[in-house]
């Protein structure tokens, strides 16, 4: 009878890979279908592809904020408008923010009044709900 000769372990094979994770959302139907229209867009074939791209997206849009630089998006007319995202400007060194003033008629103010006191709230219109839906 022949000698075994012990099997050598191939170098390498000890080290783990490390694991991917699995992620799953809870979208609103709108969410979803926005999604699947820009994956459509973009040619992308998978929700791991999409996901990994949004993700570079968002990670420069919040290194930007940190430096304290505004994202502008610039029309081929040269027409400017900044980027205003609550959840990024969280990131964002203590600057002045940008304001709106809006000019309020009596009547709006009124009715703002109005809405503000009112001890139960208004329900939604059924338009006001067709328009969260879509």
């Amino acid at each position: 009878m022949p000698a075994r000769t012990p099997k050598k372990r191939i170098e390498g094979s000890t080290r783990s890979r490390p694991r991917k994770t699995k992620f799953q959302a809870d979208l609103a139907p709108a969410d979803d279908r926005m999604v699947r229209v820009l994956k459509d867009e973009l040619q992308l074939s998978s929700n791991t592809d999409f996901l990994s791209d949004a993700l570079a997206l968002f990670r420069w849009a919040v290194s930007e904020r940190k430096l304290g630089n505004r994202i502008v998006s610039e029309s081929a007319s040269g027409e400017r408008r900044v980027l205003l995202f609550p959840r990024l400007e969280r990131v964002a060194p203590d600057v002045a923010l940008p304001h709106v003033q809006i000019q309020w008629t009596a009547r709006e103010l009124e009715s703002l009044a109005a809405l503000v006191s009112a001890k139960e709230a208004t329900p939604p219109t059924e338009a006001l709900i067709r328009a969260m839906r879509d």
